[in-house]
């Protein structure tokens, strides 16, 4: 049998630290501690060659529950869409009403932070309800 590995989420984006940030507050992760030596990673990224600056950026679950999330800039823009997709659990255990007023709840607060919402997929007779967003670089993702 195989072991279990820990796995990394990596995003092709624009502008690395937007994305990164808009997903810090989706899941309350953080960036980890700047590298030894420096206050903070913008001081890091100064020392960076020109091209390298704002390349990339890194969150992590502060519990270690869950994967490390990876930010690096791509030169090509976003053109169809995901073929994976994050489904951040915020309804779990509710259904009917009360499941579609926790999606749209949280919708509105990822939108005050430049989610876009989509559209509400209803509840059926084998899922429930989950709403479609995508986040500030066009990158769809469920709330379920």
């Amino acid at each position: 049998m195989a072991s279990v590995r820990q796995v990394q989420v990596t995003f092709d984006c624009a502008d690395p630290e937007r994305v990164g940030r808009f997903w810090c507050e989706v899941l309350g992760y953080v960036p980890p501690p700047a590298p030894e030596g420096f206050a903070s990673w913008a001081e890091f990224d100064r020392t960076l060659p020109a091209e390298k600056r704002g390349a990339w950026f890194a969150c992590t679950d502060p519990s270690g529950a869950g994967p490390r999330l990876f930010f690096q800039r791509v030169p090509e823009g976003k053109v169809v869409k995901n073929r994976l997709h994050l489904d951040v659990r915020v309804g779990s255990g509710l259904v009917g009403d009360e499941r579609v007023a926790a999606l749209e709840a949280e919708c509105a607060r990822l939108v005050a932070l430049g989610g876009k919402r989509l559209y509400l997929l209803p509840a059926d007779e084998d899922d429930e309800s989950c709403l479609v967003m995508q986040d500030v670089e066009g990158n769809e993702f469920c709330l379920d």
